[in-house]
């Protein structure tokens, strides 16, 4: 969304949940370098994950490079204001991962699947329908650059800021099923490693351990949908409080 004067530099601060689980978020400020790597904090996080949108075989160290290459000749407009986004949480569309050999220095095979369940894809053009909606109204009227901006204009110069690797359809703005294809991009926070019940009990004791807890995402059996950090400092506090009253109420039993 260009703006007519730039904007204070904001990361997601207001999440917006729709009622099909989709959460609208928004971060401005971010325009581009002299060197023409923009500072808008998906780039930086697509240098790290863009490969997740790539072919297993085709994730390689040039293809990061030109990836990098190409996001120097962005126009500046597509960076001037701020970025709506879309972000839908727990996806139905299922990958797999498998080890490549018994080294335990190698990689995995990713394999994401993205949009294989067609409610995903259905999910994120109902996203895009919301912000379509935010953008018409007066508010972001009173900001931008030009009031003719359409939604077909926004999708346009949003397609080629796009942060991920896959062949993408730049003149085919008509069809939003196609441009959540073209600008979808994995944003994770890894977690689910330590399973309630298979490895923890409900007091997040390790089963099998004496004397030992696991109290982070690792316990997670889904993502809250946003940055976790503030859950898992409450989880923290949570249990650490229970655990300190557990123990003052053995000490006084024991008394």
């Amino acid at each position: 969304m260009p703006t007519k004067e730039p904007v204070q530099q904001s990361l997601i601060q207001t999440v917006g949940i729709t009622r099909n689980g989709v959460f609208i978020e928004a971060s401005s400020g971010f325009g581009l370098t002299s060197d023409g790597f923009g500072r808008h904090h998906g780039i930086i996080s697509a240098e790290i994950g863009q490969l997740s949108t790539t072919r297993p075989k085709e994730r390689s160290l040039e293809a990061a490079e030109k990836y990098a290459r190409d996001k120097r000749s962005l126009p500046s407009e597509a960076f001037q204001g701020g970025f709506i986004l879309q972000k839908i949480d727990v996806p139905r569309s299922k990958g797999h991962l498998s080890l490549v050999d018994s080294d335990v220095d190698n990689n995995p095979s990713v394999t994401f699947n993205y949009f294989s369940h067609p409610d995903d894809l259905q999910r994120c053009v109902s996203g895009i329908r919301s912000i379509e909606q935010i953008v018409r109204t007066k508010h972001f009227a009173d900001l931008t650059v030009d009031d003719t901006y359409t939604m077909e204009k926004l999708i346009n110069i949003s397609v080629p800021a796009n942060m991920n690797l896959m062949p993408n359809r730049t003149d085919d703005t008509a069809s939003l099923e196609q441009f959540c294809k073209d600008s979808m991009l994995t944003i994770w926070h890894y977690h689910g490693g330590c399973h309630v019940g298979k490895v923890v009990d409900g007091e997040y004791r390790v089963l099998g351990v004496s004397g030992l807890r696991v109290v982070d995402s690792s316990a997670f059996h889904r993502s809250p949908g946003t940055n976790p950090q503030a859950t898992v400092m409450m989880m923290g506090r949570y249990m650490g409080v229970k655990i300190l009253r557990e123990r003052l109420g053995r000490a006084a039993g024991d008394l």
